[in-house]
């Protein structure tokens, strides 16, 4: 039956969105509101992935759903401790803004979090670090490789392949 399948997908989607809700205490990026103050959405959202400094005294705090999830978000405030700007950055289009031999571990790093996998080939000299996204529907898997020196030499993309042992039942 080929609805089955798209059946156990949804369902493990929705087990999994309930599960990742629960542990974040209900909080979600998206539903805070512009201009409230620092102290109470990290008391709403929890402690953050990475906290950045931003110029003028204004603050980035980074929330990832990585190794799992498919989000990074920004949460930026201002010098006044007020959230300015809420963004998902785990996109195809803030991965095409990486720049290869210019950019380093530290910025992708700033940009995306810690990576969901960090991997080797043979073909490559250096780590390849692995973000899980979402683009247009469709799960995919973006691939950062970084030289021993820390540099970005280029970013793949790949569809991510799950293992549903169900389909054969």
């Amino acid at each position: 039956m080929k609805a089955r399948p798209v059946l156990l997908r949804w369902t493990r989607w929705a087990v999994g969105s309930a599960a990742c809700l629960w542990l974040a205490g209900c909080a979600v990026p998206e539903w805070q509101k512009i201009g409230a103050p620092r102290a109470e959405v990290l008391q709403d959202m929890g402690r953050p992935t990475l906290t950045l400094a931003l110029p003028g005294g204004a603050q980035r705090l980074l929330y990832s759903r990585q190794p799992a999830g498919q989000q990074v978000y920004h949460l930026d405030f201002d010098a006044q401790q007020r959230l300015t700007r809420v963004q998902q950055v785990l996109t195809m289009e803030q991965f095409f803004t990486l720049r290869n031999g210019v950019d380093t571990r530290d910025t992708v790093l700033q940009q995306f979090g810690p990576p969901a996998l960090v991997e080797h080939v043979a073909s490559f000299k250096g780590d390849i670090w692995t973000y899980r996204l979402l683009d247009n529907g469709a799960s995919r898997q973006a691939h950062v490789h970084i030289d021993p020196q820390g540099v970005v030499r280029r970013v793949m993309f790949t569809d991510e392949v799950f293992n549903d042992s169900d389909r054969h039942h």
